[in-house]
Protein backbone atom coordinates (compact mmCIF):
# COMPACT_ATOMS: atom_id res chain seq x y z
CA UNK A 1 0.00 0.00 0.00
CA UNK A 2 1.54 3.34 -1.19
CA UNK A 3 1.96 6.02 1.88
CA UNK A 4 0.64 9.70 1.20
CA UNK A 5 3.30 11.42 0.59
CA UNK A 6 4.12 8.47 -2.41
CA UNK A 7 0.54 8.95 -3.91
CA UNK A 8 0.75 12.36 -4.25
CA UNK A 9 4.53 12.74 -5.72
CA UNK A 10 3.44 10.34 -8.21
CA UNK A 11 0.62 12.05 -9.17
CA UNK A 12 2.95 15.40 -9.34
CA UNK A 13 5.10 13.34 -11.63
CA UNK A 14 2.50 12.23 -13.69
CA UNK A 15 1.03 15.85 -14.06
CA UNK A 16 4.68 17.27 -14.64
CA UNK A 17 5.16 15.15 -17.36
CA UNK A 18 1.93 15.43 -19.21
CA UNK A 19 2.38 19.33 -18.94
CA UNK A 20 5.70 18.92 -20.66
CA UNK A 21 4.20 17.13 -23.43
CA UNK A 22 1.40 19.69 -23.71
CA UNK A 23 4.51 22.14 -23.82
CA UNK A 24 6.73 20.29 -26.27
CA UNK A 25 3.45 19.66 -29.24
CA UNK A 26 2.85 23.68 -28.32
CA UNK A 27 6.02 24.87 -28.92
CA UNK A 28 6.16 22.67 -32.07
CA UNK A 29 3.34 24.58 -33.31
CA UNK A 30 4.41 27.42 -32.58
CA UNK A 31 7.64 26.94 -34.34
CA UNK A 32 5.76 25.45 -37.64
CA UNK A 33 3.68 28.50 -38.07
CA UNK A 34 6.78 30.89 -37.58
CA UNK A 35 8.31 28.51 -40.72
CA UNK A 36 11.37 27.72 -38.16
CA UNK A 37 12.81 24.27 -38.32
CA UNK A 38 10.66 21.42 -36.45
CA UNK A 39 11.47 21.51 -33.28
CA UNK A 40 11.65 17.41 -32.73
CA UNK A 41 14.24 17.78 -35.50
CA UNK A 42 16.36 19.62 -32.76
CA UNK A 43 17.58 16.40 -30.50
CA UNK A 44 14.27 14.51 -29.13
CA UNK A 45 15.87 10.85 -29.18
CA UNK A 46 18.52 11.99 -26.33
CA UNK A 47 15.87 13.65 -24.57
CA UNK A 48 13.47 10.84 -24.74
CA UNK A 49 16.72 8.16 -23.28
CA UNK A 50 17.10 11.18 -20.33
CA UNK A 51 13.34 11.41 -19.46
CA UNK A 52 12.89 7.11 -19.58
CA UNK A 53 16.21 6.96 -17.32
CA UNK A 54 14.96 9.15 -15.13
CA UNK A 55 11.51 8.17 -14.72
CA UNK A 56 13.15 4.83 -14.14
CA UNK A 57 15.64 6.05 -11.76
CA UNK A 58 12.43 7.35 -10.31
CA UNK A 59 13.89 10.84 -10.24
CA UNK A 60 12.06 14.02 -10.43
CA UNK A 61 13.01 16.35 -12.94
CA UNK A 62 13.67 18.73 -10.58
CA UNK A 63 16.12 16.38 -8.64
CA UNK A 64 18.33 15.79 -11.86
CA UNK A 65 18.35 19.34 -12.87
CA UNK A 66 19.41 19.84 -9.07
CA UNK A 67 22.03 16.74 -9.13
CA UNK A 68 23.29 17.52 -12.81
CA UNK A 69 23.65 21.05 -12.15
CA UNK A 70 21.73 22.60 -14.75
CA UNK A 71 18.15 24.53 -14.57
CA UNK A 72 15.07 22.77 -14.30
CA UNK A 73 13.23 24.39 -17.54
CA UNK A 74 16.74 23.77 -19.66
CA UNK A 75 16.42 20.18 -18.25
CA UNK A 76 12.67 20.33 -19.13
CA UNK A 77 13.92 21.61 -23.09
CA UNK A 78 16.24 18.87 -23.58
CA UNK A 79 13.93 16.28 -22.57
CA UNK A 80 11.44 17.72 -25.16
CA UNK A 81 13.61 17.98 -27.87
CA UNK A 82 13.81 21.61 -27.73
CA UNK A 83 17.46 21.92 -26.74
CA UNK A 84 20.77 20.08 -27.81
CA UNK A 85 22.90 19.86 -24.88
CA UNK A 86 26.98 19.67 -25.70
CA UNK A 87 28.69 17.08 -24.25
CA UNK A 88 29.56 18.47 -20.89
CA UNK A 89 25.95 18.91 -19.93
CA UNK A 90 25.60 15.74 -21.31
CA UNK A 91 27.88 14.10 -18.70
CA UNK A 92 26.48 16.21 -15.73
CA UNK A 93 23.17 14.46 -16.42
CA UNK A 94 24.46 11.14 -16.78
CA UNK A 95 26.37 11.95 -13.36
CA UNK A 96 22.84 12.71 -11.97
CA UNK A 97 21.62 9.68 -13.60
CA UNK A 98 24.36 7.02 -12.16
CA UNK A 99 24.45 5.99 -15.50
CA UNK A 100 27.73 6.35 -18.24
CA UNK A 101 28.14 9.31 -20.29
CA UNK A 102 29.22 7.67 -22.82
CA UNK A 103 25.44 6.01 -23.27
CA UNK A 104 24.56 9.59 -23.41
CA UNK A 105 26.92 10.53 -26.08
CA UNK A 106 25.62 7.42 -28.31
CA UNK A 107 21.96 8.55 -27.62
CA UNK A 108 22.97 12.20 -28.77
CA UNK A 109 24.97 11.11 -32.08
CA UNK A 110 28.65 12.23 -30.53
CA UNK A 111 29.63 8.53 -30.42
CA UNK A 112 29.35 5.74 -32.33
CA UNK A 113 26.94 3.13 -30.99
CA UNK A 114 28.50 -0.43 -29.79
CA UNK A 115 28.12 -3.68 -31.15
CA UNK A 116 26.53 -6.44 -29.36
CA UNK A 117 24.13 -6.92 -26.77
CA UNK A 118 22.86 -4.19 -25.88
CA UNK A 119 22.48 -5.77 -22.29
CA UNK A 120 25.98 -6.90 -22.04
CA UNK A 121 27.20 -3.40 -23.00
CA UNK A 122 24.35 -1.76 -20.51
CA UNK A 123 25.76 -4.26 -17.53
CA UNK A 124 29.26 -3.35 -17.70
CA UNK A 125 28.18 -0.09 -18.18
CA UNK A 126 26.17 -0.07 -14.83
CA UNK A 127 29.00 -1.80 -12.56
CA UNK A 128 29.67 0.30 -9.89
CA UNK A 129 32.98 -1.60 -9.16
CA UNK A 130 34.32 -0.99 -12.15
CA UNK A 131 36.27 2.41 -13.07
CA UNK A 132 35.18 4.15 -16.44
CA UNK A 133 38.93 2.91 -17.72
CA UNK A 134 38.13 -0.74 -16.85
CA UNK A 135 34.66 -0.61 -18.43
CA UNK A 136 36.00 1.04 -21.83
CA UNK A 137 38.43 -1.77 -21.83
CA UNK A 138 36.22 -4.64 -20.98
CA UNK A 139 34.04 -2.83 -23.79
CA UNK A 140 36.46 -3.00 -26.57
CA UNK A 141 37.63 -6.71 -25.52
CA UNK A 142 33.98 -7.44 -25.78
CA UNK A 143 33.19 -5.95 -28.90
CA UNK A 144 36.16 -7.06 -30.94
CA UNK A 145 35.03 -10.96 -29.71
CA UNK A 146 31.37 -9.85 -31.26
CA UNK A 147 33.22 -8.77 -34.28
CA UNK A 148 35.39 -12.23 -34.44
CA UNK A 149 32.63 -14.66 -34.18
CA UNK A 150 30.62 -12.43 -36.35
CA UNK A 151 33.11 -12.96 -38.86
CA UNK A 152 33.70 -16.71 -38.37
CA UNK A 153 29.82 -16.95 -38.37
CA UNK A 154 29.82 -15.37 -42.04
CA UNK A 155 32.80 -17.76 -43.27
CA UNK A 156 31.44 -20.72 -41.87
CA UNK A 157 27.51 -19.89 -43.36
CA UNK A 158 29.01 -18.90 -46.86
CA UNK A 159 31.47 -22.07 -47.36
CA UNK A 160 34.57 -19.76 -47.06
CA UNK A 161 37.17 -22.34 -48.17
CA UNK A 162 40.39 -21.52 -45.47
CA UNK A 163 43.02 -19.14 -46.47
CA UNK A 164 46.19 -20.82 -48.78
CA UNK A 165 48.74 -22.30 -46.61
CA UNK A 166 52.06 -20.49 -47.43
CA UNK A 167 54.51 -22.75 -49.64
CA UNK A 168 56.96 -22.77 -46.83
CA UNK A 169 54.67 -24.45 -44.15
CA UNK A 170 53.84 -27.55 -46.43
CA UNK A 171 57.17 -28.44 -46.63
Amino acid sequence: MQTPGEFVREQVTSVRETVDRVAGSVAESVAGAVGEKPVAAVSSQVGDFIREQRSAARVSLRELARTAGVSNPYLSQVERGLRKPSAEILASIARGLKISAETLYEQAGILDRRSGNPDTVAAIRSDDSLSERHKAVLLELYETYVREHRASSQAATQNVPPAPRHPKESA
